[in-house]
């Protein structure tokens, strides 16, 4: 068996965390071949098939700041892997965007593409929650200045984001005393040319905004609860976030088995979803993580689990 990573550039994997890293070394571990390219190494030709400038790996112990070798490189067909797995880090750019027609062309020449690279154009994270309403905040989607500030007149106390962002950057909160509205509009919407959300806030981000997985349609059986610390109201990893796993409560399992056979069906074999509270927030597609920090701290091997499902896929 072949598996295929389109991921970011190796060299740039912090591997104590790294969830593509977690997926490698797992597949690692089942006698699995591992190859990895970058989006900017796929291609296609008339005549051709969907192909990629590929490296197979080897893996090295994991502590060491080398932690593969590049065994051998070649130009393959995408469809002659047992999987092509998109691994590739938000934005969701132009050039992403891009890459998911190529892969979807590879699909319909027989490769097997997880996530389907039709249902991650037709996700974007911060948009996909408005397919379930019911589960969401109060939310607003506009580049207009004036219906933002009146979404922040109704709530009082509001979250301003941009729709590509990661990682946290880029949120911001405001408080009933409007400070610094007017300009964290003209920051975020550029003017007027740039599309942002609004969202109430949800003061149950003290205890966290919970990273839930879907594998498959189904939820692991922990979260990752992301705390904010000291004064911060992200509590995203990447904005100094505590992780602490945690087992799913009963809410997180009724949003998960209600959006999980949704997402499943469409295509979306791993997602993240992030819950504050009682309601969904986002719907994480191109580059779930927290597999080694549930692992980490519960025991349950996310990265096995996953390698077990893509396997049975197959």
């Amino acid at each position: 068996m072949k598996i295929l990573f389109v991921a970011d550039p190796l060299e740039t994997f912090k591997i104590q965390k790294d969830t593509t890293f977690a997926m490698m070394r797992a597949c690692d571990r089942q006698g699995i071949e591992i190859y990895a390219c970058e989006v900017g190494d796929l291609s296609w030709r008339s005549g051709d098939a969907v192909k990629a400038r590929v490296a197979r790996l080897k893996l090295e112990a994991s502590s060491s700041d080398h932690w593969f070798i590049k065994e051998e490189l070649s130009v393959k067909a995408l469809r002659d892997f047992s999987a092509v797995l998109m691994r590739k880090d938000p934005p969701f750019d132009v050039e992403y965007f891009y890459a998911t027609h190529l892969l979807s062309h590879a699909k319909k020449e027989g490769a097997r593409v997880f996530n389907d690279p039709t249902a991650l154009r037709e996700h974007p994270e911060k948009l996909a929650i408005l397919n379930f309403p019911h589960l969401i905040s109060p939310t607003l989607v506009s580049k207009d200045a004036e219906q933002l500030k009146a979404f922040h007149q109704e709530h009082q106390d509001i979250i301003l984001k941009p729709l590509d962002g990661m990682g946290g950057k880029g949120i911001y909160r405001v408080k009933s005393d409007g400070l610094n509205l007017g300009s964290l509009i003209e920051t975020l919407n550029m003017d007027g040319a740039q599309t942002v959300m609004a969202q109430r806030f949800i003061p149950d981000i003290q205890r966290g905004d919970k990273r839930i997985l879907l594998i498959n349609g189904e939820p692991v059986p922990y979260a990752l609860a992301r705390i904010p610390q000291g004064s911060e109201v992200r509590g995203n990893l990447a904005a100094g976030g505590l992780g602490v796993a945690q087992a799913l409560s009963a809410k997180d399992l009724e949003i998960a088995q209600e959006i999980g056979p949704i997402l499943r069906d469409k295509g979306l074999f791993l997602v993240g979803l992030d819950v504050i509270g009682q309601q969904l927030t986002e719907i994480n597609v191109t580059s779930p993580t927290c597999f080694q920090e549930i692992t980490d701290q519960t025991g349950f091997d996310v990265a096995a689990h996953f390698v077990e499902e893509l396997t049975r896929q197959l």
